[in-house]
């Protein structure tokens, strides 16, 4: 059975049902979680071959709502506050919740696409960076950052660890490379809720923080810009986009902290998940 603590944690914005206690799940949750987080990596599985020069993101959008709909799933982005959309499609210099509308993908163009699906009340929530074509080196080369920001910091997560450790990794990593964190966003706990507690900072110094603990399930989401961190908000109160237009990218996974470690939720069978090219890691 699942259990609950008290915990302090940020102050956070309010979302359905969330509460400022640290939910620790039990097995009956983590298969819960298992099946979601499947189905979600699926979807963006599929989503991989729409990817072309011409498509509108718009064909994204109904991609996702049909995959939903034939296996008995809840795009969770469609109405949640507003939303009209089943997932969000951030192209080059959008850093997250891109409209997927009209706008046409061009060869070069990277482009994130962020999938929650609800399945039997249970969240899947995950994002990939897709290429179109052939992209710049730079922006090639920001995936990976990205990518391997976001490994660094779920490779941080074990019982007894801190919340500071998982931010300390990816920040210092993107840094090594010369590259900007994102503070304005960032993970969260998931399960039954969209947005729980706790926020899982992708910068924070080691050693600090809350303390992890087996059966916390939350996001590990970097955002992670070529130029400064700095966003601003589009007129649309969603689309958040570099201030200097420099490139932005995100990959995000869902993770369940176990006895000795951590659990991906969202992982690609297809191997999928990672960007189509490797970068070399380098001890920080």
């Amino acid at each position: 059975m699942d259990s609950y603590i008290d915990l302090p944690v940020a102050p956070a914005a309010k979302d359905a049902r969330r509460t400022e206690s640290i939910k620790l799940y039990g097995p009956d949750a983590f298969k819960g979680m298992r099946r979601a987080g499947a189905l979600t990596a699926a979807c963006l599985d599929g989503v991989a071959d729409l990817i072309r020069h011409g498509i509108p993101l718009s064909d994204i959008n109904t991609y996702v709502l049909d995959f939903a709909a034939s296996h008995n799933a809840i795009p969770a982005t469609l109405g949640y506050k507003g939303y009209k959309f089943a997932c969000c499609t951030s192209v080059n210099h959008v850093v997250c919740h891109g409209f997927p509308n009209e706008k046409k993908l061009r060869d070069g163009d990277i482009v994130n696409v962020d999938v929650t699906l609800i399945l039997d009340g249970w969240y899947g929530d995950s994002s990939r960076m897709y290429a179109v074509g052939t992209p710049k080196r730079a922006a090639e080369r920001l995936v990976q950052i990205t990518h391997e920001a976001m490994t660094r910091g779920i490779e941080a997560v074990r019982p007894g660890a801190r919340l500071g450790d998982i931010g300390h990794a990816i920040q210092s990593y993107a840094k090594s490379e010369r590259c900007s964190v994102v503070r304005d966003f960032c993970g969260h706990g998931i399960g039954q809720v969209f947005h729980d507690s706790p926020n899982i900072l992708n910068f924070g110094r080691a050693g600090e923080g809350l303390e992890l603990r087996e059966g916390m399930i939350f996001t590990v989401e970097p955002m992670i810009n070529l130029g400064r961190g700095d966003v601003k908000m589009l007129a649309d109160d969603w689309t958040a986009v570099t201030r200097d237009k420099s490139l932005s990218a995100q990959f995000e996974h869902s993770v369940g902290v176990t006895t000795d470690g951590c659990e991906i939720f969202t992982g690609s069978t297809k191997g999928l998940h990672a960007p189509g090219f490797e970068i070399e890691r380098a001890a920080i």
